[in-house]
């Protein structure tokens, strides 16, 4: 007998009533990591984590009180991999109890087409009289800039292996080549025809008559009725009673589904300290090396310190027997991209599995810190690969004779002015650029191809700088499954000989956000102290601040500094 999961159950029961109706709102955001300090926390403190809600929906799929889950879509504001993880958590409460989804409209003059994939997870689809079912399809883009820096006199110069590596066309190319058309419209394909047929099979309709669907724009909800895509029409209050009454549950409660979930909380204290772990290990943001500090834009970012610290402290806890690395990188710099892959291999000769878990985007250094594990889970909607490298910089002569700015070098040694923006690259300079860009390739390629176990005539034409979806990437032997952290958690307890039910999933350090004001006794210890980096008022840094608010950051030559937007959902 089991006295802590009796109390937990006591203590769910107590707290919600003889029945309840459980809720997943997502109005809300989610959360697919833990905020980074209390502030960010109080901030989202109504934002469920991904966590929550696994832990919640499983709990509550065996439990007697829960009469069955409402879930509403709204505005949708989440990504499309957390669409993704979420779809399989309510189809696996739905194995086990009734679930409907309802929606005030599936987009409103916008694509729908995430949400609905979501949604179509559910036993029953409802939409608000006034709505739509817009399916839409799948927009990607391409933006150059580089015929705004000739007007203002910025001159982009960089180099790139090779010719997938599109992002040095952001920056440099006056037209859109044939491989950047090629590579966006495969990755528009690639998610739409996944949706489709993923909702075809949820729905059993055939594909073509979904596409069909997709075809027809923007469906009133009567119309959707007809082509079986909704199943009723109704508000939010007449959702709520004809489930009541279809569950006979007329008096039963409401309880957010993080909420249902927290009551466990003690109990999973108690296991992190009790029970063997899986330690999840986090690589998320642009990758850098040495400590944390923020990134132009205040975007987070991982720093290869902490995260090799928390490699090692894993490969030194008795109590962790596998590692989950949750990734979710455009990647960055290929020092601080290999000395975490070091680790990661370390880590594995210790004896304990890695299972690297990709998020929204695993692409080019994010890739090449996850090829060493185990095994890679992606998401259909992840971006992948881009097993490239570029490298080069901005020339701003130009910009300041126009504004009658004089900055001039004066510079010791014959290469001090090698990444000066105040002069362009020489015939030798160029030559030593190249010749780094064709080492980093031929390393990065030459260990994908070893920790895929695929020889590099077969991995080599994949790389060229070229960015997967999951779907595509799996297919090509780039990773090994389908799924989130939930089936990530399943392959590390399958790989460490552990069943799941046995195991406690945690940080490596239990600590959470505090651990940012715990000092660190070694380099084999865990801190998270922050290094913020004094402000720079130079042109230079007004030219990255700039290139930050368009996406365009750079922190390595294993980037992909421009965000490919997936544009299929209410909230992108």
């Amino acid at each position: 007998m089991d006295p802590l999961g009796t109390l937990s159950s006591l203590l769910r029961k107590s707290s919600v009533g003889d029945q309840v109706i459980l809720e997943l709102d997502l109005d809300h955001s989610v959360l697919s990591n833990a905020p980074a300090n209390p502030l960010e926390a109080f901030k989202l403190i109504n934002a469920p984590s991904m966590r929550a809600l696994r832990d919640g929906l499983q709990a509550a799929a065996t439990d007697p009180a829960v009469s069955g889950l409402i879930l509403h879509l709204g505005t949708c504001p989440i990504t499309a991999a957390q669409c993704c993880e979420l779809a399989d958590l309510v189809a696996g409460f739905g194995e086990h109890k009734p679930v409907w989804a309802y929606t005030e409209s599936f987009g409103e003059f916008s694509s729908g087409l995430l949400p609905y994939t979501l949604a179509a997870h559910a036993e029953k689809v409802w939409v608000q009289p006034s709505g739509e079912l817009t399916l839409g399809g799948v927009r990607t883009q391409i933006t150059l800039l580089r015929g705004v820096f000739d007007k203002i006199g910025l001159e982009p110069q960089f180099g790139q292996r090779k010719e997938f590596k599109t992002a040095v066309d952001t920056y440099a190319a006056h037209e859109i080549t044939a491989a950047n058309t090629e590579m966006m419209q495969q990755i528009a394909n690639s998610i739409a025809h996944w949706a489709v047929d993923t909702i075809a099979q949820r729905r059993g309709r055939t594909t073509d008559e979904v596409w069909a669907s997709v075809d027809a724009g923007g469906l009133t909800p009567g119309e959707a009725v007809a082509h079986g895509l909704i199943d009723r029409i109704g508000y939010r209050d007449e959702v709520y009673a004809e489930a009541r009454r279809a569950w006979g549950g007329e008096q039963a409660g409401l309880r957010f589904v993080h909420r249902y979930g927290k009551v466990s909380a003690a109990r999973e204290l108690v296991q992190a300290r009790t029970k063997p772990a899986v330690a999840v290990v986090e690589v998320r943001g642009a990758i850098v090396s040495g400590r944390p500090q923020r990134q132009a834009g205040g975007q987070p970012m991982a720093a290869s310190e902490v995260v090799c610290q928390h490699l090692r402290a894993a490969a030194t806890d008795e109590q962790v027997k596998a590692v989950v690395l949750r990734v979710d990188s455009p990647g960055g710099s290929y020092i601080a991209s290999d000395a975490i892959r070091r680790e990661v291999l370390r880590l594995r000769e210790s004896g304990r599995p890695v299972v690297a878990c990709m998020g929204d985007m695993a692409a080019s250094g994010g890739y090449f810190v996850s090829m060493p594990a185990d095994e890679i889970v992606a998401q259909p909607t992840t971006l992948t690969g881009s097993i490239g490298v570029f490298a080069g910089k901005f020339v701003t002569t130009e910009i300041k004779e126009k504004l009658g700015l004089v900055l001039s070098d004066v510079t010791a040694g014959a290469w001090a002015s090698f990444m000066s923006a105040n002069s362009g690259f020489s015939d030798e300079q160029w030559a030593a650029l190249d010749r780094r860009l064709d080492a980093i390739y031929a390393d990065f390629t030459g260990k994908a191809a070893a920790d895929r176990g695929m020889a590099l005539d077969v991995l080599e034409p994949l790389a060229h700088g070229r960015v997967w979806t999951g779907v595509d990437a799996r297919q090509r032997g780039l990773v090994d499954h389908l799924g989130g952290m939930g089936a990530a958690i399943d392959r590390a307890c399958a790989l460490a000989g552990l069943r799941r039910d046995d195991v406690a999933v945690r940080a490596v350090s239990m600590l959470g956000f505090l651990k940012q004001f715990r000092p660190a006794e070694s380099s084999e210890s865990i801190s998270g102290s922050l290094v913020t980096a004094p402000a720079r008022f130079d042109l230079d840094s007004l030219v990255e601040t700039a290139a930050a608010r368009l996406g365009l950051t750079a922190t390595g030559v294993l980037s992909v500094p421009f965000g490919i937007e997936v544009h299929a959902g209410l909230g992108r």
